[in-house]
């Protein structure tokens, strides 16, 4: 019994979910199709782990081409639809706006109502044993782990990207500032040169 409540665990916490990382260049847009039936719900998390200031467009279209879901320039977002219509739905990310910053997105869609984890779950007029209530506590306890690393792998992507960005932008600076002093001191020494020239010069005529 615990091995049968162990296998509809992992696979219960498999199912109808898609994850992706994609990389989206500027100026481009990156479109997933996805064929459903009518009464299903589907899911759409998205977040922007790197670029420019974070921020995509995205939108959703029904298989008539009717949008159902648009924001512009969002750092992330979720958006949850019962599907009236039967064919191929359409999701885009787009990065039209940014003429340079190219764009790391993560989107997790998930499709449908997760099955139940015990056979019979729904439909049972008796109570729980208490394996079964303990089987149904780990697979909620492992949902909510699932959810935090994933939450916390995003995080991680998106301070690792900005703490990049930010070295790099310190170490431009400092390769800056050490040319300019290159170049400061090469000056003055152009400088103290020519008061000496100068005055070598003066005492050559005055002797004359």
């Amino acid at each position: 019994v615990r091995a049968l409540c162990l296998a509809a665990l992992l696979s219960a916490l498999g199912a109808g979910a898609t994850e992706l990382t994609l990389e989206l260049p500027d100026s481009a847009q990156r479109c997933f199709h996805q064929e459903l039936e009518s009464g299903v719900k589907f899911t759409l998390d998205y977040q922007v782990i790197s670029g420019g200031h974070y921020d995509v467009d995205c939108y959703v279209e029904d298989p008539n081409g009717k949008t159902i879901y648009q924001e512009t320039k969002k750092q992330y977002d979720s958006f949850s639809h019962h599907t009236e219509l039967k064919g191929v739905y359409t999701f885009c990310f787009s990065n039209e706006f940014s003429t340079f910053s190219h764009k790391i997105v993560y989107f997790d869609f998930q499709v449908g109502d997760e099955p139940p984890i015990l056979p019979d779950m729904n439909n049972r007029v008796t109570a729980l044993t208490q394996l079964e209530s303990a089987c149904v506590t780990i697979h909620e306890m492992l949902n909510a782990v699932i959810d935090s690393q994933t939450h916390y792998r995003l995080r991680e992507a998106q301070d690792h990207s900005r703490a990049e960005e930010l070295n790099g932008r310190v170490s431009y600076w400092s390769v800056g500032e050490t040319l300019i002093l290159f170049v400061v001191s090469i000056g003055q020494v152009m400088l103290l040169k020519s008061f000496f020239t100068e005055k070598r010069v003066s005492s050559g005529g005055a002797g004359t």
